[in-house]
């Protein structure tokens, strides 16, 4: 097109000199030679110039870029740091393990998966995820270290009712992460992951903490049933299950386990195990080889919703409601009845159903705890003793 438009305009001057030409011979005027006007540079006018910047104005913009970059700079200082302190306690999984349906002659399956290297009552461990190394023998797991050494774990243990998983390991100079001190993170909070994305071992994703209390979701067999998970947009993937999600001060604040996906890869939404329920539970499985659960005795109303608040006197349904009482248990020696409603745990508010179980096992067993009620339209405070599930079950 544009190549057409030239040779037209090439055409227009011939076709007017020649109109000049038969016009001229008409009229038989005299000769007069016309001279093109030649412009000068510097006659002509740029009509965007009060848009463009002068020679001191990109020099102070120069300045200001320098200045902000030193922030800028100075934060990505700091994910340098955070990656340096981080690496050493981090570690890739490879995993061999019998398949739960052969087929087509195979009987084994490989999974691969991130793990943090912690102390844990005096004990030298990797924490990872149970659906890691679920089912896999102590010498088909393949612990790889950043500096390129590879153990075997000399005990593994493991709580489905969480996906937690602990293996003991044994190797010189090992590098413990420094963990996140209770429930530290807010949303909003810089956090970064890492792990092993795709068997891509280290890597570092960068995002915020979205939100918190993530609980009832469908993960794969539906045996974890004790979830408060941590929602990050930092990128998770295949092979990150294990890894920590970490702070700006480089302390763990999550054990990452799971996304939601439809593609099977990171779509902006992942979750993380809270490093209180993930040290509760590793604590337990180290020292005692499995997590007894507290237990109160009360059946809970999954479907409390506003027609039952109403009938109760409630403006609007907060808690959950008690709709049985295990005869002899902590809740019936403490005079729950049903048709009370829950509404806080030992000081902590009761969102639901699944929140107040998450909070149950994760008491130690024995332990003095208050719970405020709502019956008869009042507050009231009850004390209790929490019983071991087990002598319930």
């Amino acid at each position: 097109m544009f190549r057409r438009f030239s040779a037209l305009v090439r055409l227009v001057p011939p076709l007017l000199l020649a109109v000049a030409t038969v016009a001229a011979r008409a009229d038989e005027p005299p000769l007069t030679r016309v001279e093109p006007t030649v412009s000068r540079q510097s006659d002509r006018i740029d009509p965007m110039r009060t848009e463009r910047l002068s020679a001191g104005e990109r020099e102070r913009l120069y300045e200001q870029a320098a200045r902000d970059a030193d922030l800028l700079e100075a934060q990505g200082r700091q994910l340098r740091r955070l990656t340096d302190l981080l690496r050493p306690a981090v570690v890739h999984i490879d995993a061999t393990k019998p398949m739960a349906r052969p087929r087509s002659g195979k009987t084994t399956e490989d999974e691969a998966g991130s793990g943090v290297i912690a102390q844990i009552s005096g004990v030298t461990a990797v924490i990872t995820n149970r659906h890691v190394v679920n089912r896999s023998a102590l010498e088909d797991i393949a612990i790889r270290l950043d500096d390129g050494r590879e153990l075997n774990p000399k005990r593994l243990w493991s709580d489905a009712g969480t996906d937690i998983a602990v293996m003991e390991v044994d190797a010189e100079e090992l590098q413990p992460a420094r963990l996140a001190d209770g429930d530290t993170v807010r949303i909003g909070d810089t956090v970064l992951a890492i792990g092993s994305p795709f068997g891509l071992s280290h890597s570092v994703t960068l995002g915020i903490v979205s939100a918190k209390g993530r609980r009832d979701l469908d993960l794969g067999d539906g045996n974890v049933k004790f979830q408060d998970f941590i929602q990050t947009d930092a990128a998770i993937n295949p092979g990150n299950s294990g890894g920590p999600l970490v702070n700006l001060r480089g302390e763990v604040v999550g054990l990452n386990t799971a996304i939601a996906s439809n593609s099977g890869g990171s779509e902006g939404i992942g979750f993380a195990i809270p490093i209180p329920m993930v040290m509760f539970v590793a604590r337990q499985l180290v020292e005692h080889g499995s997590v007894p659960r507290a237990y109160l005795g009360v059946a809970l109303d999954k479907q409390f919703d506003r027609k039952e608040a109403d009938r109760l006197g409630m403006v609007r349904p907060v808690g959950t409601r008690v709709e049985a009482v295990t005869r002899g248990a902590p809740a019936d020696l403490a005079g729950i009845r049903p048709d009370d409603v829950i509404l806080e745990f030992d000081g902590r508010p009761v969102e639901d159903d699944d929140h107040l179980m998450s909070m149950v096992g994760m008491t130690p067993l024995d332990s003095m705890v208050q719970l405020v009620l709502f019956r008869d339209r009042e507050r009231m405070t009850v004390r209790m003793k929490v019983a071991s599930r087990r002598d319930f079950e």
